[in-house]
């Protein structure tokens, strides 16, 4: 059981400090934020929208209780990396540099199986 309360906490702060960081700099609408959303062939405005909602998605992974916002946070933060995947592909850019995506829809997972596995031994 602390094992599991051990990787989960690692995985969710690895996954949490990816979407808080990205969160961070898609809220302020910085540069290079911006930048990104126009090499994806995005609007501008978008970008503060995703930025707080990343913030505020990685904020309720990582209280806890409030087990249902925390559901609606990971799916939240799924659509927006599948999103994002989704958008490099369909503007034009390799599907290799989509694959980066993996990485943290990995992190995203392991952290959502290990909080269902940890809320069940708790139970």
């Amino acid at each position: 059981m602390k094992k599991t309360h051990i990787f989960y906490w690692i995985t969710t702060i690895l996954f949490a400090a990816f979407m808080l960081m990205s969160g961070f700099f898609d809220a302020i609408s910085a540069p290079q934020a911006l930048q990104v959303f126009h090499d994806l062939l995005l609007p501008a405005y978008l970008s503060p929208f995703l930025g707080i909602a990343k913030l505020l998605g990685a904020i309720a992974i990582l209280i806890p209780g409030f087990p249902r916002i925390k559901e609606w946070a990971y799916a939240g933060l799924f659509f927006d990396l599948l999103g994002a995947g989704y958008c490099s592909i369909a503007s034009g850019h390799p599907a290799s540099q989509a694959a980066f995506m993996i990485v943290p829809i990995g992190f995203l997972f392991t952290s959502y199986a290990l909080y269902h596995s940890k809320s069940r031994l708790t139970v």
